[in-house]
């Protein structure tokens, strides 16, 4: 798995309104996963592409090989299994 380095963060689930906190240490998917969100995962290295997120609101740190530069400049799209937030704050489209 990769390494979950950097701050925490809050990611908001749009569909629901549920906040869950992204401590430092720990990855987006583990934490949904660890709380009953249902994410498909396969590499949990951001190689595969598998856990793809659709990102409303936020600025994204990516860390993934999968997404280009451009569709990282877009900042709509993550993967939950490395990328973080580079603020305080996520609205993922879940």
């Amino acid at each position: 798995p990769v390494q979950a380095s950097g701050g925490g963060f809050v990611v908001q689930l749009a569909r629901t309104g549920v906040e869950l906190a992204v401590p430092e240490g720990a990855t987006l998917l583990e934490v949904l996963t660890a709380n009953g969100v249902a994410i498909d995962s396969s590499c949990q290295a951001g190689i595969c592409g598998c856990c793809e997120v659709r990102v409303l609101e936020g600025e994204v740190d990516h860390r993934d090989e999968v997404l280009s530069a451009s569709q990282r400049a877009a900042n709509n799209a993550m993967m939950a299994c490395c990328s973080r937030a580079k603020g305080e704050r996520l609205v993922i489209d879940l």
